[in-house]
């Protein structure tokens, strides 16, 4: 079983939002397969070629959780193969991070099914990248969903 470089399996299952609410955000063996499998296939080789932390906004979350935070209903959060992400330093811009991986996934032919530019109707941002669609393929979908 793969063991993570830089992304901790507490910080994948996190959320505030199950806490202030009770709800019990632990994944099944299936899901924690997934969890693993999307670290080390695609964010701890980001993180190292990045060289700069990132922060998990939101991993795995359970179909109870999905629902409170209004997640899509067909999410694959719920099923441990995606993650919401923002790079952490000072001067960092969130755009060069988009680039930066939009770059290093097609130079390194990493597999995925989508990276997307999110944004929520308080103005956060966050990048959403996916390793497998709910039926199990790569689409490699790139797409900008800022709302403006």
């Amino acid at each position: 079983m793969y063991s993570p470089k830089y992304f901790t399996f507490k910080e994948f299952i996190k959320s505030d939002t199950a806490e202030q609410k009770g709800i019990d955000n632990t994944p099944d063996w299936n899901e924690v397969g997934n969890i693993l499998s999307l670290i080390e296939h695609i964010l701890d080789p980001l993180r190292e070629a990045w060289n700069k932390p990132i922060k998990i906004n939101s991993g795995f979350r359970c179909k109870k959780l999905n629902e409170a935070v209004s997640g899509s209903p067909t999410s694959v959060h719920q099923i441990g193969s995606a993650a919401d992400l923002w790079p952490i330093g000072y001067g960092l811009k969130f755009d060069e991070f988009v680039a930066f991986t939009i770059n290093f996934l097609q130079e390194n032919n990493i597999k995925f099914d989508q990276l997307l530019v999110e944004k929520n109707s308080r103005g956060q941002v966050w990048l959403h990248i996916g390793e497998f669609s709910n039926n199990g393929s790569q689409r490699g979908i790139v797409k900008n969903m800022y709302v403006i």
